[in-house]
């Protein structure tokens, strides 16, 4: 079986308009737009950088946290830079962890500021056990700092 041929009456003749002018408007709006919103960006973050936007509760939590990972890596008491004035070892947060145990955070929770005092909840697990107290801070500066 062979298949009929076209003949040239049959073809229809298609023609194609290839008068349509692209324009490259829409590019370059989205390239300036682009622009605008990178400059934004840019303004946003050299006008409020993110350390500016750092809580007094974010600086208590730091400091809790600053003073549990100094007592994991020293023996000192209060670890270096994280106790206030006056810091008595014995009525530490931490006094009576058996020695060379690590002490992890479970819980911190409402850390409160009143002047330059704050305080936080803060549940600690040591060798599987947690306990639960409130911890006091001083503000010195703009560093809050763990006190008994």
């Amino acid at each position: 079986m062979t298949e009929q041929q076209p003949t040239p009456e049959d073809d229809e003749v298609i023609t194609v308009d290839q008068t349509d002018k692209r324009s490259i408007v829409p590019f370059i709006a989205a390239a300036v737009l682009a622009v605008v919103v990178l400059g934004a960006i840019v303004a946003g973050g050299l006008l409020s950088p993110a350390e500016k936007n750092v809580t007094e509760s974010d600086k208590i939590t730091a400091a809790v946290r600053n003073f549990v990972e100094g007592s994991n890596t020293t023996d000192l008491v209060p670890p270096p830079g994280t106790g206030c004035q006056g810091f008595d070892p014995k009525r530490s947060p931490l006094a009576g962890r058996p020695a060379g145990k690590t002490v992890e955070i479970t819980k911190l929770e409402n850390p409160a500021v009143d002047g330059n005092r704050g305080k936080a909840t803060v549940t600690v697990k040591i060798d599987g056990a947690e306990t639960t107290s409130t911890w006091n801070l001083t503000r010195s500066g703009d560093k809050w700092l763990v006190c008994n």
